[in-house]
């Protein structure tokens, strides 16, 4: 028996783009983390050979923060995008789809919520920190470079939020995440 491409549904222009922003995003967003976190092996490391053999390496400090601040709010977007936030799944695990789908609606609509008050307060933040125009006391940058992601990773992870609530539209089966299916199995192979 000979299978027909022809019969198979052809993936939209939208779902093109949607795939190539995700992996274009999630390229990005693990690239930044992976660098975050050797930049701060690295400097930590080096830090600690110069104040034992030396002296501190006097920037260490501000670029170790800038470096936490960045991995964090980076990261909170690649976290709820690929379902890696904290969750009651336990408590979703054991409803049934339908009402799985309800919870995670209304849980992903308060979260995005939250997190689209926490990138408009970090944003007023960003702007109060320009308006002051403090330095840090080594780098002597402005202190506001160090916050600029603030906002950036709060409205991306309400986009990633959004993006949860319109795939469980969208989809017929419960989504945790834009990118992560809810897909609990029990030991005999099923849901409860």
């Amino acid at each position: 028996m000979t299978h027909d491409k022809s019969i198979a549904p052809k993936p939209g222009l939208l779902r093109k783009i949607n795939r190539f922003v995700g992996y274009a995003v999630n390229t990005f967003e693990v690239s930044v983390m992976v660098f975050c976190v050797a930049a701060l092996a690295v400097l930590l490391i080096a830090n600690v050979m110069a104040r034992t053999f030396f002296q501190s390496i006097y920037f260490a400090e501000e670029v170790s923060a800038f470096l936490v601040i960045l991995l964090t709010f980076t990261g909170l977007s690649y976290g709820v995008r690929r379902a890696r936030h904290i969750r009651m799944g336990a408590f979703l695990d054991h409803m049934p789809p339908k009402m799985e789908k309800i919870f995670i609606f209304i849980i992903s609509l308060v979260s995005a919520v939250v997190m689209a008050i926490m990138a408009w307060a970090s944003w007023e933040y960003l702007q109060n920190a320009m308006a002051m125009g403090h330095t840090t006391p080594a780098l002597r940058l402005p202190r506001w470079t160090f916050y600029i992601i603030l906002p950036i990773g709060f409205t991306l992870a309400a986009i990633q939020y959004l993006r949860t609530i319109a795939k469980n539209i969208v989809e017929p089966d419960p989504w945790l995440s834009p990118d992560q299916k809810s897909e609990y199995e029990e030991a005999d192979g099923g849901r409860p």
